[in-house]
């Protein structure tokens, strides 16, 4: 059975536009319930670290940079197939190819610009919220 709750990231694009507000309230209106979240600004480590998955690939330092750049704000969303469901309603990276009325066709910049991060599994929902959100009852 699918987890009912999924990890999130407003980058620090999206953050420090003003946008957290609108895209908070965009998941919401979708039905997503906001179970925890803070304002934090990652240290180079931290986003190392969160983004290990990535180590080797081309664009892990340009995205560590990025993330440690300025403050994001994590959180975690409750609603039935939350991980389904929130990368549907956040839409593809490429804000170009996101399907309209998705979270990054209204609000990214661009393909590495894409206003939010989104667990792709269930095991990383459990990782990246753990990551964050330690002292969270039923994480």
């Amino acid at each position: 059975m699918a987890l009912n709750y999924t990890f999130s990231i407003i980058k620090p694009d999206a953050f420090n536009t003003g946008k957290a507000g609108k895209i908070l309230a965009h998941l919401e209106a979708q039905g997503f319930v906001v179970k925890a979240a803070r304002v934090i600004h990652m240290s180079k480590t931290q986003a190392e670290e969160f983004y290990g998955v990535h180590r080797g690939r081309p664009f892990f330092g340009e995205l560590v940079e990025f993330m440690s750049s300025a403050p994001c704000m994590p959180f975690v969303v409750q609603k039935d197939n939350a991980v389904s469901a929130l990368r549907d309603a956040i839409g593809a990276t490429d804000p170009a190819e996101a399907a309209a009325g998705t979270v990054r066709k209204l609000y990214a910049e661009s393909k590495g610009k894409n206003a939010i991060h989104a667990s792709d599994s269930d095991e990383n929902a459990v990782r990246e919220s753990r990551f964050f959100f330690a002292e969270v009852d039923g994480l």
